[in-house]
């Protein structure tokens, strides 16, 4: 495993550089995206800043609710253990929440498009997360069920995973996925200009991602009746998504019913 990269004598973790990278290309082919299509790549940057800010905290937030039981609430005065705490653990779905209600917010602080801007640029999520979860193995986080066999990996000691316990590399799996969404959204907003982005989204997500946790071994994520928290997350991501597209469809009816 790849825990850090070592340039010029430099010790960089690879979960850190993936995730820049992630988020450097997603925001290169932002701007190319609001060049052709129309909009302001400043009001892109300040939205994701205020979709970072909202996200790091709403995915710190649901990882605390979630792992509330295992965590040693006495010594939170210690300033070593509170460090330890807050340096490492984060949930997914936690910071997606937290970022769209950061953005919502600030497009009505700014006056911003903010609609628009997430139609036009939400399949870019699957994208910069597909790296993520590349630095996720390469850190040895989101680890797999127990497998041996094809593609199973053994994280070494020092790694959040079980040590020398051949596993499933379900965090690769799920940035193929991942990059798989990233394919079909792109087609169906840049090519077919596709009014349901942020509902596709969801769907196709949280199905993916129901699917997967059964894959996962790290149960300090929290679950209720034999699910995991990010599985009913998901199954509520669909159901809202499946929500939204019906009351759309709906909406040009009852405007013009109201007209009539």
């Amino acid at each position: 495993m790849h825990f850090y990269f070592h340039i010029f004598g430099l010790h960089i973790p690879a979960y850190g550089v993936m995730v820049v990278i992630g988020g450097a290309l997603a925001n290169v082919l932002a701007y190319f995206t609001i060049k052709k299509k129309g909009g302001d790549f400043n009001d892109v940057m300040a939205l994701e800043g205020y979709a970072f800010l909202f996200g790091l905290i709403g995915a710190k937030g649901l990882y605390l609710f979630a792992s509330r039981n295992e965590i040693e609430w006495d010594r939170l005065t210690d300033i070593n253990y509170f460090i330890y705490l807050f340096r490492g653990g984060f949930v997914f779905y936690g910071g997606l929440i937290a970022a769209v209600i950061g953005i919502f917010l600030a497009g009505k602080w700014h006056k911003l498009d903010t609609a628009m801007y997430v139609r036009k640029l939400i399949y870019l999520v699957p994208l910069a997360h597909g790296f993520g979860r590349i630095g996720c193995f390469l850190g040895g986080c989101c680890y797999g069920i127990p497998y041996d066999g094809p593609f199973s990996v053994v994280f070494p000691e020092g790694t959040v995973a079980p040590a020398g316990i051949p596993l499933f590399p379900v965090q690769l799996l799920e940035a193929v996925v991942l990059f798989v969404i990233f394919g079909i959204l792109a087609y169906l907003s840049l090519k077919k200009e596709w009014p349901y982005m942020l509902e596709t989204y969801l769907i196709l997500y949280g199905i993916a991602r129901f699917g997967i946790e059964f894959l996962r071994y790290d149960d300090y994520r929290g679950s209720f009746l034999a699910l995991s928290t990010s599985q009913w997350v998901s199954l509520g991501a669909v159901a809202v998504a499946v929500i939204m597209i019906l009351f759309r469809k709906k909406r040009p009816t009852l405007l013009r019913s109201k007209q009539a």
